[in-house]
């Protein structure tokens, strides 16, 4: 006897959505060598950062980090091509921390505004200026990405912090009655996030969760969605 369910709809509805998510993380990743390889040359690709950026924090307001989930290039290119190469350690706690994140949010943004304020009226100086900054954050996630989790920079990116604080709270994961507390949707997440922890309150009360719908397709038991 095994306790594992039958496929249902609901299940294959599920195993539908993760593939095609699958799908545009692959095409959106290739950016990221693209920006950052090509920005050298060509400053002007830079501009794909604050198109990212704006995406991110706009998209907040309506469905929290769902962006962060779907229509980010580094992240698809940390979840998809870094989680090959991480040791998946985990995502130290201390960059979780919401005092860190805005602190680093003011860093980075502050940085930003200065390196712009330099040559405010040379078009091609502010596409250098994006590519420098993606090139350098990037980086950095690659690295956190080998030696944490995939996704570790998702867990304190400053976009993703603006776009959890605004809208995290909105249409969360709901949990129902049947968890068998084997973590399986804990494994599937890109963050990592602690679902079954949220299991006798009915819904996942994490800023951070992604809306990936990766859990929901990694359930056994049919007993996730939003």
């Amino acid at each position: 006897m095994t306790d594992r369910q039958l496929p249902t709809p609901a299940a294959d509805d599920a195993q539908q959505v993760s593939r095609l998510r699958a799908r545009i993380q692959t095409g959106l990743l290739l950016l990221v060598p693209v920006v950052i390889v090509g920005g050298w040359w060509c400053p002007y690709l830079g501009f794909v950062v604050p198109v990212v950026m704006v995406m991110g924090m706009v998209g907040g307001f309506f469905r929290g980090r769902w962006v962060c989930g779907w229509a980010c290039p580094r992240g698809s290119f940390l979840e998809r091509i870094m989680g090959h190469l991480s040791f998946h350690l985990g995502i130290p706690h201390f960059l979780r921390n919401y005092t860190f994140r805005w602190v680093l949010f003011g860093v980075l943004m502050g940085f930003m505004v200065w390196r712009l304020s330099l040559n405010p009226g040379n078009v091609e100086h502010w596409g250098r200026v994006f590519w420098l900054m993606c090139t350098i954050t990037s980086g950095i996630g690659i690295v956190l990405a080998v030696v944490f989790w995939p996704r570790t920079w998702c867990a304190f990116c400053p976009v993703g912090t603006f776009a959890g604080t605004v809208g995290g709270h909105k249409q969360p994961l709901q949990i129902e009655e049947g968890c068998r507390e084997c973590r399986a949707c804990e494994n599937a997440c890109p963050l990592a996030l602690p679902i079954v922890k949220y299991k006798d309150a009915g819904e996942l009360s994490e800023k951070d969760c992604l809306r990936c719908g990766e859990c929901i397709a990694a359930c056994q038991f049919d007993i996730l969605h939003f």
